[in-house]
């Protein structure tokens, strides 16, 4: 039986966003962008210190095209990239390594939370280590076209009671340069958990190594 841990509140600021935009090209860019404003935004740029640029301004190779509060186009290697709060976004060419990797960054509340990809449908995730399995809500599952109802159905317990789950495979799940095939998953009905929750089911195919507020994925299988 799938286990998800209690729906959390989570809250993210709506100035500060913790993200990493890695580049697997020749210089291997990274930017980790720690402020956003109005025409400007505050980045690490391969871990130097924090830098402010202004719209139209270059740095080591980045430049900030535009910024407002939510989010910060960038041209990094020659790509044009648009990150908003708590993504994270690679840029290059993902089959340049043979085990690729990305970069998160945790934010105020100490969450690892970012954007990934399943079934191709852009949805917001959690790292919950404490959860077997993917687990999706119903919602969720509909916007990246799982049948949830032919899976399985199971009984679960959230912070809201018991509910109905259903097990489920998901096709394609891809987290930067990171894709996975065939993971388990669990979907929810209703809506919680309201971000996916990245269980182990995905984690276990993933060395995971965390410093400080970074935490580096790498696929292992």
């Amino acid at each position: 039986m799938p286990s998800v841990r209690p729906h959390r509140s989570l809250f993210l600021t709506s100035t500060i966003s913790l993200c990493l935009l890695s580049g697997v090209a020749t210089a291997n860019t990274k930017v980790n962008i720690v402020g956003l404003f109005s025409g400007k935004a505050v980045m690490i740029i391969n871990d130097a210190k924090p830098r402010t640029l202004s719209a139209g301004q270059t740095v080591d190779g980045v430049k900030l095209i535009a910024a407002d509060s939510s989010s910060a186009t960038l041209l990094i290697e020659g790509k044009i990239k648009k990150l908003s709060m708590g993504q994270a976004a690679s840029v290059g060419d993902a089959s340049a390594s043979s085990n690729p990797s990305v970069t998160l960054y945790a934010n105020p509340q100490g969450h690892f939370i970012s954007e990934c990809k399943i079934n191709g449908a852009p949805l917001k995730f959690l790292i919950d280590t404490g959860a077997t399995t993917v687990a999706l809500n119903s919602g969720d599952a509909k916007f990246a076209n799982i049948d949830y109802k032919k899976g399985e159905p199971v009984l679960v317990g959230t912070a809201n009671g018991v509910v109905t789950a259903y097990r489920v495979t998901i096709a394609t799940l891809k987290i930067g340069n990171i894709t996975l095939s065939q993971v388990e998953g669990s979907v929810l009905e209703g809506g919680s958990p309201s971000v996916v929750l990245m269980g182990m089911s995905a984690l276990n195919r993933m060395e995971m190594k965390r410093h400080d507020i970074a935490m580096t994925l790498t696929k292992k299988y």
